[in-house]
């Protein structure tokens, strides 16, 4: 049975003439016999009693009409979303984020995103990394936000910019005046860090292990507002992705670059290496490019901050 038959029966059953169907399905009256004829063999009787002066339902064609009517308006419909949604005049993005990016640099993003496709819905989950990549790969999520993943992740990684740590301190602390702080000045300090899993606890201690230093972690959170309002209360210090100087500067908090070493990592779009993007996330996906050259500088080896979010 096809779009094509339910149409035909429904053109001769509102009618009741095959003369005045034909016409407005403009086709011929064989072709639209031909399609009648499939119908009724396909579905295993007649759908129709026909006269040399009249045609009317049978009982089975009375029981299909009703059916035949939701089919049609079902298809319709479908087919009406789908068109919308190749147009971006309708849909729904799911994206992961890291909470430094969803919190600081996806709402300017998504504010342009949004003034030229209103209708399109963004579902965000901002996440820590590695549940960034969880989602992507269990198809939870069709574009992802973070650090490169190793190769093994199954994900394509398009870079938008590289971060770099900053020293986080209270603005009382000695440290606030200096123009940029080596690592072991501030590892002398008492250190609030993010909790494991953490991507960012991860990378800070890999990089600094290779500098034979160690995180002094007297304090942890979840969450990097709760690390930003305990440095400003002057719990201690911490250091984040130069992403998040905005964040910390609205908490009260004073950002300084690092050097000694200097710790800086990709930051980039995620997705499912052997799967095609819905229209709206390509959509997405290419705003988000497009702001790859307008995203905050990372503060320079000099001891420059550069723009901050």
């Amino acid at each position: 049975m096809t779009v094509k038959q339910v149409r035909a029966f429904l053109a001769v059953a509102q009618t009741l003439s095959f003369a005045q169907a034909c016409e407005m399905m403009h086709v011929s009256q064989s072709a639209l016999s031909l399609s009648i004829k499939a119908l009724e063999e396909s579905l295993g009787g007649p759908l129709f009693k026909r006269t040399t002066r009249n045609v009317r339902l049978t009982p089975e064609g009375e029981a299909l009409l009703p059916l035949a009517r939701r089919l049609i308006a079902d298809w319709d419909n479908a087919r009406d979303e789908l068109r919308q949604r190749f147009r971006l005049q309708q849909g729904l993005v799911t994206i992961a984020a890291m909470p430094s990016f969803a919190g600081n640099l996806l709402p300017v993003i998504l504010r342009d995103f949004r003034s030229r496709y209103p209708k399109i819905s963004v579902r965000i989950q901002d996440v820590i990394n590695e549940r960034v990549i969880e989602m992507l790969q269990v198809r939870q999520v069709e574009l992802g936000i973070a650090f490169e993943p190793s190769s093994a992740s199954g994900l394509d990684f398009t870079p938008l910019y590289v971060d770099r740590f900053v020293a986080v301190v209270s603005s009382e602390s000695p440290l606030a005046g200096l123009s940029r702080v080596p690592w072991e000045r501030l590892l002398a300090e008492p250190f609030i860090a993010l909790q494991r899993p953490s991507a960012v606890r991860n990378m800070l201690e890999q990089s600094l292990r290779d500098w034979k230093l160690s995180l002094p972690v007297e304090f942890e959170s979840h969450q990097l507002t709760t690390v930003g309002r305990m440095v400003s209360s002057g719990l201690g210090v911490s250091a984040v992705p130069a992403l998040c100087i905005g964040q910390m500067k609205e908490l009260g908090a004073h950002c300084i670059p690092l050097c000694d070493p200097v710790i800086e990592q990709p930051i980039g779009i995620l997705t499912k290496s052997d799967e095609e993007l819905s229209v709206a996330a390509q959509a997405l996906f290419e705003s988000l490019l497009a702001f790859k050259g307008r995203f905050p500088e990372s503060p320079d080896r000099d001891g420059g901050l550069g723009s901050a979010p």
